[in-house]
């Protein structure tokens, strides 16, 4: 080997040399840069409610796709998605989810609070499930009987629905309001005949009655949307963490849909339920992330609703409480809203 080439190769080994430490410092570098952010931003505190309709969050979750976008989040479950919305109110947490009609009814809806995403819908998730010893086995047989349900929820928005459906006069039945924990202990000891309840309390009820339970349902009623709400000021703050939620939630939506049976594992692992169960409760909802009309119109409906309770409050402004550019910036194809 000539000296003239050995010279030539110590020039490329060192170039190579210098390129790969200048690619280390620059990773390095980068790593640091993110590490000092994370440092630096609290995490994103969201409200779960525990149920099916929060999936997305959960399959996100298990499947490390909050981490894969470098989100810093922190979950905390509640009850309901009243509790969630309470938290919310409160400056608790910075999102929560939540059933449109919490935004329609709350005070917080004519303030700042507004709905970023759907993360599921159903036509399905609140039922009625009535006790077949209290001589009801068909919708009629509800007349005179005690009802038990969540005052001003979307559970008592879906029995008025319901009664009105089946062509029943809501003063000949009598509404019981109890917190959503006293349901089921409620229907077993008889203290009312049937409870109008969201999943999986619902599910939770006709397994613990067994064969003296009757359910019923149905898709005509009310369709039920669970979604993201967040404070507008909390949004614009934190709209680079807020993208990396929805980027995520987005990612969970496609493995729900290729992969359900890894989406009723982690559900089942998450309620402490069979997969059979996880699939029965899965089975009629819809787990797209976005904003369509459906949501102004069921909304639009809901204030209609509470208007016609002398007590009721509504947001007259339901685009107001609705924020389509969050969503609209990561994925146009998902906001659908007339406006």
């Amino acid at each position: 080997m000539s000296a003239s080439l050995r010279i030539r190769m110590a020039r490329r080994a060192l170039v190579g040399a210098a390129w790969a430490l200048a690619w280390t410092l620059a990773w390095g570098g980068a790593l640091a840069m993110f590490a000092r952010r994370a440092e630096a931003a609290p995490p994103l505190v969201v409200a779960v409610s525990s149920g099916p309709v929060s999936l997305p969050i959960y399959v996100a979750q298990a499947r490390g796709f909050f981490k894969d976008e470098w989100l810093d989040l922190q979950v905390r479950d509640c009850a309901s998605g009243r509790e969630c919305y309470r938290w919310l109110a409160d400056g608790r947490v910075d999102l929560a989810t939540a059933a449109e009609l919490l935004v329609v009814t709350s005070d917080a809806a004519h303030g700042d609070l507004a709905i970023v995403a759907t993360i599921s819908a159903s036509s399905y998730q609140i039922k009625l499930v009535a006790r077949r010893s209290a001589r009801i086995a068909e919708a009629p047989q509800i007349r005179g009987k005690r009802v038990g349900t969540v005052p001003g929820s979307s559970a008592q928005y879906f029995l008025d629905n319901w009664l009105v459906f089946n062509d029943i006069d809501p003063a000949t039945v009598t509404v019981i309001g109890l917190p959503p924990d006293k349901l089921v202990a409620a229907l077993a000891a008889r203290s009312v005949d049937a409870i109008a309840i969201w999943e999986p309390i619902a599910s939770s009820a006709a397994l613990l009655l067994a064969g003296d339970a009757v359910t019923f349902a149905t898709a005509r009623v009310y369709t039920q949307h669970f979604n993201l709400v967040g404070a507008r000021p909390a949004l614009e703050r934190r709209d680079a963490d807020v993208a990396r939620l929805l980027r995520a939630l987005l990612r969970a939506q496609r493995t729900i849909q290729a992969d359900p049976d890894v989406a009723r594992a982690v559900l089942a692992e998450r309620l402490h339920v069979s997969t059979a169960m996880a699939a029965s409760m899965m089975e009629n909802l819809d787990y797209r992330v976005r904003l369509d009309q459906s949501l102004v119109t069921t909304m639009q409906g809901e204030a209609r609703w509470v208007a016609r309770n002398a007590d009721g409050r509504a947001n007259a402004d339901v685009l107001r409480a609705i924020d389509p550019a969050p969503l609209r910036r990561i994925d146009p194809g998902a906001v659908g809203l007339v406006q």
